[in-house]
């Protein structure tokens, strides 16, 4: 199951558990509905829960951090036009998790959850078309839709209630499948649901558009965002009348673009090496079968390569080099990582991605040494952290990576990968306590209260026999996390 599929089926087994009684009144664009935001919240964890445990998941930092530059600006633009309510600010997550499914879909979930498709960041061509997606999706969270939704639902039977969600998530780029998941529902019941989730994806988009544009974002991505995902959206369209779709039709929608990109101030939208390159690991990551990581070789070699512009150069020499490796070619990832370094030579941002891709492979050839060498070990920054925390557990200097790594998630207490990678280095240490708990935060971060109580249980225990080296203060952080956790399960028991 992809990462959207099960984020559907865990939205659609929580928001049926969570409707509210009848008699609510039906909520206009701009009501927050029946769920309040801490509930929204909790609707959200149990969700991102369920994407975590998912094999499409990926946590890859380098791809991670380019999200997180063009996430945090619009957070920021929300907030400066109200449209984040300092309510919402402190109890959504606001966290986008990424999947590896090369389908073109984003999704937003209650709670401030996001999910986004690799497949979709490969078919972008700058930094504005990307930021419109997550502008719009943050949008459906701020305007509280899913909330909205279910007050929608509420006068509606269970069974209508889950077609009116289904159809309202079902794959956003594929706008005929809401409207088969609610046939079965009677036809006025199920052309109200119609018109509203279309409202939303409008309000959605208008929002989003205002939000892109407060940070700094170019009004043309939205406009070229569209038009890409009215092509790739042909193939799967049935050509249904608009009033029968649960999203307005795409050329709709780049048309009330165009009219918006007229009122506003911008300027033309010129890719940059840095997406391109991001663009390019996106379908690497997205594209995994022996093929087509070939094709992406090949296309490095091509005969019209040398007439490309020059950031989509990058972009195919990256993926070429990205692909070589994981086709474990070493021959042609070293031809391909010099022509890389050299095309990358007068761009700052292209050349500190090509050396963390240079020291990718150089751990996975075994040569951490190599990786330590390459890659700025005294950089703050959570690619090259990670990376050489790696690099320096397996050449004998765990304790320099557990250092670095303290000081990260004390600021970063959610980083599963990072408090992983610290039980790595305490382990090599021979800190057992210390590994055992940090393993317990990385589940905590995951959202895995189950296996993370089993774990600070086993900290427990170790410290009662006197094991790893725990001194008071540790054993009683442990003591501490154990027990907020419990409470969390119980809390998620009582929800149940």
């Amino acid at each position: 199951m992809s990462l959207g599929r099960r984020a559907l089926a865990a939205t659609l087994a929580a928001l049926l558990a969570v409707a509210p009684p009848a008699g609510a009144q039906l909520p206009t664009l701009g009501d927050s509905g029946d769920v309040t935001t801490s509930a929204e919240r909790k609707l959200g964890e149990s969700i991102a829960r369920e994407l975590y445990r998912d094999p499409d998941y990926i946590d890859d930092p380098v791809l991670v951090e380019y999200v997180q530059s063009l996430w945090q600006p619009l957070l920021a633009a929300a907030r400066t036009r109200g449209e984040l309510t300092s309510e919402m600010d402190e109890r959504f997550a606001w966290q986008v998790l990424l999947g590896k499914d090369r389908t073109i879909n984003a999704f937003a979930l209650p709670g401030g959850w996001m999910g986004l498709n690799l497949g979709l960041v490969s078919i972008t061509a700058n930094r504005d078309e990307l930021a419109s997606v997550l502008a719009h999706e943050l949008s459906h969270v701020t305007q509280r839709h899913i909330s909205r939704l279910v007050t929608r639902g509420n006068q509606q039977a269970p069974w209508m209630l889950a077609a009116m969600i289904l159809g309202a998530m079902a794959a956003t780029r594929n706008p005929q499948a809401g409207g088969a998941l609610m046939a079965g529902g009677q036809a006025l019941a199920a052309q109200q649901q119609l018109n509203f989730s279309r409202d939303m994806e409008r309000e959605a988009d208008r929002i989003g558009f205002g939000v892109a544009g407060q940070a700094g974002f170019q009004p043309q991505g939205f406009v070229t965002m569209f038009e890409k995902l009215q092509q790739a959206a042909r193939l799967n369209d049935n050509g249904n009348y608009p009033y029968l779709r649960t999203h307005p039709m795409t050329s709709e929608r780049i048309a009330d673009m165009q009219s918006r990109q007229q009122l506003a101030d911008h300027k033309p939208v010129q890719p940059t090496a840095e997406h391109a390159l991001m663009a390019g690991r996106a379908r690497v990551f997205s594209n995994p079968g022996v093929d087509a990581l070939r094709a992406m070789v090949a296309e490095a070699d091509a005969s019209g390569f040398a007439a490309l512009p020059r950031p989509r150069q990058l972009g195919i020499l990256y993926a070429a080099t990205l692909a070589a490796s994981r086709l474990r070619d070493p021959a042609a990832t070293r031809r391909l990582l010099a022509r890389l370094d050299a095309a990358a030579a007068s761009d700052t941002a292209a050349q500190r991605l090509a050396r963390l891709l240079a020291g990718e492979i150089a751990l996975a050839e075994g040569d951490a040494a190599r990786v330590l060498r390459t890659v700025d070990v005294e950089s703050k920054r959570r690619p090259e952290l990670l990376l050489t925390a790696q690099a320096q557990i397996q050449t004998g200097k765990a304790g320099e990576a557990a250092q670095r790594l303290q000081t990260w998630v004390a600021t970063q207490p959610r980083d599963a990968a990072a408090w992983q990678l610290l039980s790595s280095a305490y382990g090599a240490q021979g800190q057992s306590v210390r590994a055992v708990r940090a393993d317990a935060e990385a589940r905590v971060a995951q959202l895995d209260y189950t296996a993370a109580l089993d774990r600070f249980k086993a900290a427990q225990d170790l410290v009662r026999k006197g094991a790893g080296g725990a001194d008071y203060i540790e054993a009683s952080i442990i003591d501490t996390r154990a027990r907020q956790v419990e409470s969390r399960l119980r809390e998620q028991a009582l929800e149940r």
